[in-house]
């Protein structure tokens, strides 16, 4: 990679990749944003991983946001400005299109493109203590239709417009209750219950959950831009697999089943 401010693991099923810049709270600069769409393709032809973490270093943020600092050298111009949106565009779709689960980790500041990259991923699970926020409207920034939609589909209408309209922090559990994540733990708990969760979804039929990410992803789409055909095909590729007999003779035989996605 072209930078060092990215980590990957793999601890295995289970792919990691950490936002390493905690001396600016995990701020993202454009180097990073491309980054991730290197990690992501790794992560996405290796066979051996089936569940994807993303989080930040440092314990005090996920990501805070876009890399001030980097502004005048990375947006100080118009085109500038166009490579970096298209940076960070596809390292969003990067996340969005990935074809295995992905949870994000999040333990403090979750800002600006920090909840662009937590939306992107399937689930949220933060700390007690983690705070949440979209300040465009502070910094005078436009914030493109496919981010405010995907706020939108979680939150509903309503919260949507007060996070853009306020600009201001959420706490961890206003965040919950709005449905912005999908749990709340205490700081110290974070990681072995993150371990614990996504351990559960390696351990699964992973051409079933690759069919659920699917069929959600399609569904939460236009009607008319669905693709409800290929649903079905992963669906009826579910009945077809080995994996299914495997499911049901471990069921049968009152064992743990051993998945090999085939």
């Amino acid at each position: 990679m072209a930078t060092d401010k990215m980590i990957v693991e793999r601890d295995g099923a289970v792919g990691r990749m950490i936002f390493n810049n905690p001396e600016r709270h995990n701020a993202v600069s454009r180097e990073m944003w491309e980054a991730v769409v290197e990690i992501m393709a790794g992560f996405a032809t290796d066979p051996a991983v089936r569940v994807v973490v993303v989080s930040g270093a440092g314990g005090k943020a996920f990501v805070s946001g876009a890399d001030i600092s980097k502004f005048e050298s990375e947006r100080a111009s118009q085109n500038a400005v166009d490579r970096y949106n298209a940076a960070t565009h596809a390292a969003t779709e990067a996340l969005v299109n990935f074809a295995k689960p992905t949870l994000a980790m999040i333990d403090g500041y979750c800002i600006g493109g920090g909840m662009s990259l937590a939306l992107a991923c399937d689930m949220r699970m933060c700390s007690v203590g983690s705070q949440f926020g979209v300040p465009a409207a502070k910094l005078g920034l436009g914030y493109g239709a496919d981010g405010v939609r995907r706020l939108m589909d979680l939150v509903g209408p309503a919260f949507t417009r007060e996070i853009f309209y306020t600009a201001r922090r959420y706490t961890a559990e206003e965040a919950f209750a709005m449905g912005l994540v999908n749990r709340v733990v205490p700081k110290a708990d974070l990681a072995a219950q993150v371990k614990e969760l996504v351990q559960s979804i390696a351990d699964n039929a992973p051409l079933t959950v690759a069919s659920i990410k699917k069929i959600v992803g399609e569904l939460v789409k236009d009607p008319a831009d669905r693709d409800m055909a290929a649903c079905d095909r992963m669906v009826k590729a579910c009945f077809a697999s080995q994996d299914y007999i495997e499911g049901r003779r471990a069921f049968m035989e009152k064992r743990k089943a051993v998945f090999t996605g085939r």
